[in-house]
């Protein structure tokens, strides 16, 4: 009998973090949830990243995941947004890790890669496949998209002990 996994995904934001759950068993993917944790930017940083840390500890209650995945954060031309975006990031990795769970982090072109099938993906792309690789997921935004997007990246990448503890 082929254990089933459960996978949260997350792609931190400082403004929209999204969330995405599937199940694994075997090599099949089911989606189980997914939704967007909008913070009010109107915050200081201090309460939004309180915000994003309770809606993942909250999520991570909720539906019980084995392991996690979650975005790296993608260093661009403005350190100074790398750096809040990095905030919300680690909100939601000490979430994950205070719930337990194993996290593999993922760089967004690995992401892309294994749903899409090129690392140059653009949104779009990743959200028509997600939506091909899930049709039960309905109709989502694209930070949802892209946190189901690192889920089904984790659930192929997830290195085999992570998956052995979870079971």
């Amino acid at each position: 009998m082929t254990a089933t996994i459960r996978i949260l995904g997350v792609d931190p934001g400082l403004r929209h973090t999204g969330w995405g759950v599937v199940e694994q068993t075997g090599a099949r993917l089911a989606h189980v949830a997914h939704g967007v944790i909008s913070v009010d930017p109107g915050l200081e940083m201090a309460a939004r990243l309180a915000g994003i840390f309770t809606a993942i500890t909250e999520i991570a209650r909720l539906h019980a995941p084995h392991a996690a995945g979650i975005e790296e954060t993608l260093v661009n031309a403005n350190p100074r947004s790398a750096l809040k975006l990095g905030q919300a990031r680690g909100a939601a990795m000490a979430a994950l890790s205070l719930a337990s769970l194993p996290v593999a982090e993922f760089a967004p072109r690995k992401i892309k890669l294994s749903v899409v099938g090129t690392g140059t993906a653009d949104k779009t792309q990743v959200m028509f496949m997600v939506k091909r690789l899930l049709p039960r997921a309905g109709e989502m935004k694209e930070d949802a998209a892209d946190a189901l997007a690192c889920a089904i990246c984790a659930a192929h990448h997830l290195p085999l002990e992570m998956k052995r503890g979870a079971a």
